[in-house]
């Protein structure tokens, strides 16, 4: 077989037929989650793998031979995607259909058919179907709930505000940055225009979201939130702006986000996961100001404020093109960079004496000091899970604490063996920890002898808060 390394042509065609027999090919694609089927010209099933018969409510044996329509009675020649390609000669991809199987389950999927040909006549046709019934069903229970939250009298929906339960006080954090978003994030509640929210993973942006709902005037109207990479592309699209009776078999009068949501403000995670031809029907709407369910003629006025977030700069989202440039032109009215929490260091005291607050109560627990080395662990870890990251280490550390303390014991491991100086070993130069500390300690001395030792009025003179003062103080041992 082999020859000076390499496969002999009759030898290694021996074997490329024997790999990919019709009995091996049949075993591959039993491995396969997708539903695969396979008719004749005739619209007699000839071949269908594992998942295609657990989808279809029969035994894999049994529905060899019977037509296509036995299988599915729901369907007739019109509506069957595999009788279509045959009939029209041309692919369906990703055609979502709704239909009921051999057991009188309801079953939504998503389709891609082909025609098979011997030459120019077509002697069957393939079919490879994505089940989303579990994914539809879910997705329609949370629009429903939803529709059921935001009926009833105008006072109740004041009441509830939505489902946006966040505000600006539940943003912790006085630093420049913080400060400074936290400004922009205000003026932006103030009007209805756009706004894309972007930053790493963990920062916080839902929080910024909500707060800016909850601070406009449409706080007492719906906040839907949708994340656009959580469902199937072809889901998506009725997800957001509803389906009439008959748009696709299956389909049924429902309303879409956007009518839900409407006078209030429509939240959109992961733009940038939202396939481009839909990014295009999306902002037709943003221009027109009206949506069209899928199959509709009809449209509907709608009054909904559009805030998207995303876990990358926009302008490498267009770059890549993951979001189309004239759709970021119309989003990008406002934009706000939420930043790592590294490069918000002065916030990690308040966050972290917030979290253990919180699960102070939750666990009902009475921990309320950090141990200054674990403190200055925090200051200088990375933190690559920002705030998310942070958040979880506390709730950790705090269903083991057993005193009122924590200490560098009740850390992690990836934490326990972290050295926090950064000496130059044997060299007689300071490190640049040790001269910003020596700076920040001379600072506070002088704030603090300017004002007769009150810590209040340091605190205020230094622009940091009163707890991260006195924190610095026992620090430097001032």
């Amino acid at each position: 077989m082999l020859k000076n390394g390499h496969v002999c042509p009759k030898k290694g065609g021996e074997v490329m037929q024997g790999i990919f027999s019709k009995e091996n090919i049949e075993k591959i694609l039993d491995y396969v989650s997708d539903a695969v089927q396979i008719i004749n010209a005739r619209g007699k099933i000839i071949y269908c793998n594992r998942a295609s018969a657990k989808l279809d409510g029969v035994e894999q044996n049994a529905i060899l031979g019977k037509h296509v329509l036995e299988i599915y009675p729901s369907l007739d020649e019109d509506t069957s995607t595999l009788l279509g390609v045959i009939k029209t000669g041309k692919k369906i991809v990703n055609l979502q259909q709704s239909f009921i199987n051999y057991k009188g389950e309801s079953i939504t999927t998503v389709n891609s058919s082909f025609p098979i040909k011997e030459g120019e006549k077509i002697v069957g046709a393939i079919e490879i179907s994505f089940n989303i019934t579990q994914m539809k069903k879910l997705t329609e229970k949370v629009v429903d709930l939803q529709t059921k939250l935001y009926k009833g009298a105008t006072e109740k929906r004041k009441q509830l505000k939505g489902t946006a339960k966040y505000t600006f006080s539940d943003i912790i954090g006085n630093s420049r940055v913080m400060r400074i978003i936290k400004e922009r994030a205000m003026k932006a509640s103030e009007n209805s225009s756009s706004v894309i929210i972007y930053g790493d993973t963990g920062t916080g942006k839902e929080l910024l979201v909500q707060s800016i709902h909850n601070y406009s005037n449409r706080f007492n109207k719906p906040f839907i939130a949708q994340n656009c990479a959580a469902i199937p592309n072809t889901l998506l699209e009725s997800i957001l702006f509803g389906t009439v009776k008959g748009s696709f078999t299956g389909a049924e009068d429902r309303k879409g986000l956007f009518e839900l949501a409407n006078g209030g403000t429509l939240f959109l995670d992961e733009i940038n996961s939202m396939p481009l031809t839909l990014q295009a029907k999306l902002l037709r709407v943003l221009e027109d100001g009206f949506i069209r369910r899928v199959g509709d003629v009809k449209t509907y006025d709608i009054d909904v404020r559009i805030i998207t977030a995303m876990n990358m700069n926009p302008k490498e989202a267009v770059e890549k093109k993951l979001l189309r440039k004239d759709l970021y032109y119309r989003l990008n009215v406002l934009s706000i960079r939420v930043p790592d929490l590294v490069e918000r260091r002065e916030d990690i005291f308040d966050l972290s004496y917030y979290f253990i607050g919180k699960y102070n109560s939750k666990f009902g627990k009475q921990v309320n000091k950090i141990e200054r080395q674990v403190m200055d662990i925090f200051l200088t870890y990375a933190w690559p899970g920002n705030v998310r990251e942070l958040q979880h280490v506390i709730e950790g550390v705090m269903n083991i604490a057993s005193d009122d303390i924590i200490t560098k014991d009740d850390l992690p491991h990836y934490f326990a063996e972290k050295k926090v100086s950064i000496g130059w070993g044997k060299s007689e130069r300071k490190s640049l920890r040790k001269c910003l500390d020596e700076l920040e300690k001379a600072l506070i001395i002088d704030a603090m002898a300017s004002v007769r030792g009150n810590v209040t009025n340091a605190a205020k003179r230094l622009e940091i808060p009163r707890q991260t003062l006195q924190y610095k103080i026992e620090k430097f041992n001032i």
